[in-house]
Parts: C-alpha cells; sequence; structure tokens
C-alpha cells in the first residue's frame, strides 16, 4: 500500500506541473497567433480594396487604343502635308 501512496506523491509533485506547465505554454502560443491572424486580415483586406480599380484596365484599354488610332491618324496627316510642302 505504500508502494501506491509513493506514486500517488510522484504523480502529483511532478507529471501534474509538468502537463500544467505544457498546457500554458500550449496557451500562450495558441493566444500568440490571434495577432498575426489580425495583421493578416489586415493585409488581405487591403489588398482586395487594391483589386477594385481592376476593371478600370478594361477602360483604359479602350482608351490606349483610340489614343493610339488618333496618333496614327494625326501622323498620316502629316504624311500627306510634308509630302505636299
Amino acid at each position: 500500500m505504500t508502494l501506491f501512496w509513493i506514486l500517488d506523491f510522484v504523480l502529483l509533485l511532478v507529471v501534474v506541473p509538468v502537463v500544467v506547465i505544457l498546457l500554458r505554454d500550449v496557451l500562450a502560443a495558441a493566444n500568440g497567433i490571434v495577432p498575426s491572424i489580425e495583421r493578416i486580415t489586415r493585409a488581405a483586406g487591403a489588398g482586395s480594396r487594391d483589386l477594385d480599380a481592376a476593371p478600370l484596365l478594361l477602360t483604359t484599354q479602350d482608351q490606349v487604343h483610340k489614343t493610339v488610332e488618333n496618333v496614327a491618324a494625326y501622323g498620316g496627316s502629316l504624311d500627306v502635308i510634308l509630302d505636299d510642302a
């Protein structure tokens, strides 16, 4: 019966504190993840806002094509004018 009590004391004095320390460290690590997740969330939101202007690229491309056409037409007119001179 004394061996049983000795093992109980060893359990209470050694194993339980080790388990408590390990659980405390796991809890601290889990709580340390929260700020990282919040930073990732803010960065993802900012990236999403940056992509809100992506549809404007289609109108920009259209404007570039029109500008190139106008410049080409102007260049053609210059060719005609300079040939006449």
